[in-house]
Formats: C-alpha cells, sequence, structure tokens
C-alpha cells in the first residue's frame, strides 16, 4: 500500500519550510517513529518522524528546495501482510512514485496517522507542536498547460511541477485507452495531464524525480537517452549535467562576479522580522556600566575545582545570568511585558532566560525555563545544555517560545559592549561584554584589574530610568563582589 506522507505544520501557522537533509533513500526500510528527514522552519530546524513501517519508495522533494505545508515529501510503501517488501523489488513502484497521485477532490491534509482532518482547519503532525485554526495559506501558484491524454507515451519528457512546489501529478498506466490524470490542489478543478513517465525504446519507464526531470527539460536533454547512476538506475542532476556537458552557456553577466545574493529564508527571515517590529514598536533606552570582575573571574576559577561542577561548563556567563535572576527578583518590572491589545502591563513573577546564540543559520533566542527555580550546578547544566543545542542548529521552537528577559554575551567575539535590541515580548536585554585587563582605581592606587562593560536596553513604556539604573547598578555590584547574590537571594 502506498502511503504519502506531507509536510506537516510543525509551529504555529507556518506555511513552509525547507528540506534541510534527507535520512534515507529510495529502497530504505523505515520504521514507526525514525527520523527521515530534517527541515528548517522560519523558527529552527525540525526533525521529523515517519508515522509507517515500510519501504522509501521514493523522495518526493530535494534537499534546499522549499516545500508548503501539506505538500507530500516522502512516499511509503506499507507491507500488506505485515512484513516489509525487500527494497529490491520495488523499480516498478519507484518509478510510479516519481510523479505521484493528486489529492482527490474535496481532499484535506491528514492527520498524525493517515486519517482525513476536519475541513477549514489542520491537525498537528508531531505531538507538542500546535497549530493555527482556520484555512492553510498558500503562496499561489503557476498553472500547468493541460495536454490531451491520449498523447503517445514516447512523446518526450513528462513535464515538470510548476514553480513554487506543485505537487506533480501521477500518469496513467501506459497503453491504449488509458486516462491520464492531472495535478489538483484540493477544491480546485483538474487538468489533464500526459503519461505518468517517458518511455523507452525497451519500453522500461525513465525514473527520475520532478526536479531532475525539469532540470533535463531546461538544458534539453532527452532523459530517455540517459543511463542512470542513482538508486534503481534512477537518473541523477549529476547524470543530467554530465549530459549536457558541450553544450553553448551564456556567460553570466559581470556584476555576477562582483555581488552575492543570499536568499532571505528560515530563521534569518524570522529574526529580521522580530527585530523590525521590536525596533519600531518598543521605545528603546540603552544604559552602560564599566565595572570591575575581577572577583568574579577568581570566583569562576574556584568553581570550576568544586566537585558539583566537576562535568560542568563554568564560565563567566554563568554568574551574570545569576546576577540577573537575582536582580529580577528584587525589580519585578524590569521582567515583565507590554500588552497593547489588552492596555496593561504583565509582570511575571518566573523568569524564562533567554541567552542569544549565534549559528549559521542565524541569531536565535533559546531560553531556560523557569531559571529562577534552578540551582546554580543546574543552571550552569541548562546553560550547557543550550548553548550545544544552538550550535548544533537543534533547537526547537518551545524552547525560544515565552522569553521574559535576555542576555547577550558579545565579549565572546571580542566587543566591549553595544546596544541590544529587544527580544519581542520582552522590556530588557543586558549585553556582557569582553573581560579584559586594564588600569583600574583600588584603594586609592593604580593596578591592572579585569574589566567588562555591561549595557542594558529597555522598554521606555515599562522602565523607567531609575529603574533601569537600579538594576543595571545591581547587577554590576553582584559581579563586583559575587558574594552580595548570597546575600540578596
Amino acid at each position: 500500500m502506498r502511503r504519502e506522507f506531507k509536510l506537516p505544520d510543525v509551529g504555529e501557522g507556518l506555511t513552509e519550510a525547507e528540506i534541510v537533509r534527507w535520512h534515507v533513500k529510495p529502497g530504505d526500510q523505515v520504521k514507526v517513529n525514525q527520523i527521515v528527514v530534517e527541515i528548517e522552519t522560519a523558527k529552527s530546524i525540525v526533525e521529523l518522524p515517519i508515522p509507517w513501517d515500510g519501504v522509501v519508495a521514493g523522495l518526493m522533494a530535494d534537499e534546499g528546495q522549499t516545500i508548503d505545508v501539506g505538500v507530500p515529501i516522502i512516499a511509503i510503501d506499507e507491507p500488506s501482510d505485515g512484513t516489509a517488501p525487500a527494497p529490491e523489488n520495488h523499480l516498478e513502484a519507484l518509478a510510479d512514485d516519481m510523479v505521484p497521485s493528486p489529492p482527490a477532490e474535496g481532499a484535506v491534509e491528514p492527520g498524525a496517522h493517515g486519517s482525513p482532518a476536519p475541513k477549514e482547519e489542520r491537525q498537528a503532525v508531531l505531538v507538542g507542536y500546535g497549530v493555527k485554526q482556520g484555512p492553510s495559506k498558500r503562496r499561489p501558484r503557476k498553472s500547468t498547460t493541460p495536454t490531451g491524454p491520449s498523447r503517445a507515451p514516447s512523446a518526450g519528457v513528462a513535464e515538470a511541477p510548476a514553480e513554487g512546489g506543485a505537487t506533480p501529478s501521477r500518469g496513467a498506466p501506459s497503453g491504449a485507452g488509458s486516462a491520464a490524470r492531472g495535478t489538483a490542489e484540493p477544491g480546485a478543478p483538474r487538468t489533464a495531464a500526459g503519461p505518468a513517465a517517458p518511455v523507452g525504446v525497451s519500453g522500461a519507464a525513465v525514473l527520475a524525480k520532478p526536479p531532475v526531470r525539469k532540470l533535463a527539460k531546461d538544458l534539453g536533454v532527452d532523459l530517455r537517452t540517459l543511463t542512470g547512476t542513482g538508486p534503481q538506475g534512477s537518473i541523477t542532476r549529476d547524470d543530467v549535467h554530465a549530459a549536457a556537458e558541450g553544450a553553448p552557456v551564456a556567460a553570466p553577466p559581470a556584476v555576477r562576479e562582483r555581488e552575492e545574493r543570499i536568499p532571505i529564508k528560515g530563521v534569518r527571515k524570522l529574526t529580521a522580522q522580530n527585530m523590525v517590529a521590536s525596533a519600531f514598536t518598543a521605545p528603546h533606552v540603552s544604559e552602560f556600566l564599566q565595572i570591575d570582575v575581577t572577583e568574579t573571574m577568581e570566583a569562576v576559577k574556584r568553581l570550576k575545582a568544586v566537585q558539583d561542577f566537576a562535568e560542568l561548563r563554568v564560565s563567566p556567563l554563568l554568574l551574570v545570568a545569576k546576577a540577573v535572576l537575582v536582580a529580577a527578583r528584587r525589580y519585578p518590572m524590569i521582567n515583565s511585558s507590554w500588552d497593547e491589545a489588552a492596555q496593561e502591563i504583565v509582570v511575571k513573577h518566573y523568569v524564562n532566560l533567554g541567552i542569544a546564540a549565534a549559528t549559521p543559520r542565524g541569531l536565535v533566542v533559546p531560553n531556560i525555563k523557569d531559571a529562577h527555580e534552578l540551582s546554580l550546578p543546574e543552571l550552569a547544566r541548562k546553560l550547557g545544555e543550550l548553548t550545544d543545542t544552538a550550535r548544533a542548529g537543534r533547537t526547537q521552537p518551545a524552547d525560544m517560545a515565552h522569553g521574559t528577559i535576555t542576555i547577550t554575551n558579545v565579549g565572546v567575539f571580542g566587543v566591549d559592549t553595544g546596544t541590544p535590541i529587544l527580544n519581542p515580548g520582552e522590556s530588557a536585554i543586558l549585553a556582557f561584554g569582553q573581560v579584559r585587563d586594564m588600569p583600574w582605581v583600588v584603594d586609592g592606587q593604580l593596578a591592572v584589574r579585569k574589566v567588562t562593560t555591561l549595557s542594558l536596553s529597555f522598554d521606555h513604556r515599562i522602565v523607567d530610568g531609575e529603574l533601569g539604573s537600579l538594576f543595571l547598578r545591581d547587577v554590576g555590584a553582584m559581579l563586583e563582589d559575587p558574594l552580595r547574590m548570597l546575600a540578596w537571594s
């Protein structure tokens, strides 16, 4: 039984995602809940499990391709007798899957186990991810030109799917009187289409994914003349490019050698939208404080020798985080948000501590839930896990939701200070600069001390100058003398 797994909505109302990496290939056997693909949404990298046992019949999207939610991305052949069929017996099934069947008229996105979802709403495919109620938002698709159903099998290369990720159609079986079926969106009229796959002189189906077929069409390569080097003899992009070698290619404009264009998508796109919204919604104020953190650096060394921290990563950021938590308890208004709709200030009596992290895919701000309840070793453990997960690109949407106050460590880049922009929905963010040796006056004498600069940006609708100054002063005082953290806790 052939089943198609559609791209689910893994966040609240997301409409598309990019295929980052496939963990399987056609012919592989898969088990229920096995991770088969990594996708990048506007929020993070997400791993998707497959809800069925079976054999991979085909991958319906390439790595790097952006796919709409609800579009099939992988086809699975389920065993009919409880035993997974042998991968080598799926040549015919793979050929048929290269152009999958369209959804039935009026069909809607399936739920977790293939059951139909109610019209006008989507059901979550992954446990723990919510969805927005209401109809799915899709980008407009380019329509394909209908062709007659009586076209001969050898008429040429099958049409590639329209740009924008439209699902290709499954062709009718070859032979006289076979009617071809066209691609159709739910509720949209169907259009006729040609055969599922071109057939060579020997009558064998040409195995190629839709993107490969489109590439061949664009380069003017006849797929029937190629010998595939992919799984089960399928034709790959390399095969098409190799066949196209020698064809004249127009030289690119000189400007391309001087400029590079990078698509704005995924995490970077969402970050840009959030920063623009924050900068032009909340009136920002920034204050700066230069402090002597010699005692903090000494405390870090001593903590590393304590047995409770033996297997943990101990850094100055740990004590900065602890100082922020203590100061937030002393000044609760710093840990609040502005509710424009209700015209209320929401004071949070809990701290979900955000830590800004730079990743290859852009800036993410995961947060430690209920950080105010953690002991110092527990806080160190959570900071280490958060950092490792972010660097690996595995931060999940839930890890970045509901933050209340944020720290950004610009010192790791050798920067003294900055004016950070508020994370949307928060009223304060603290920047921690690099720690370096500087001349400092101690008890009337000039000495070389460990010095850093703190910068606090806050929402002036909620936090006035006095409150912001008191909070920053107390954070600085605790980092100058860590014993104050104990006294004020």
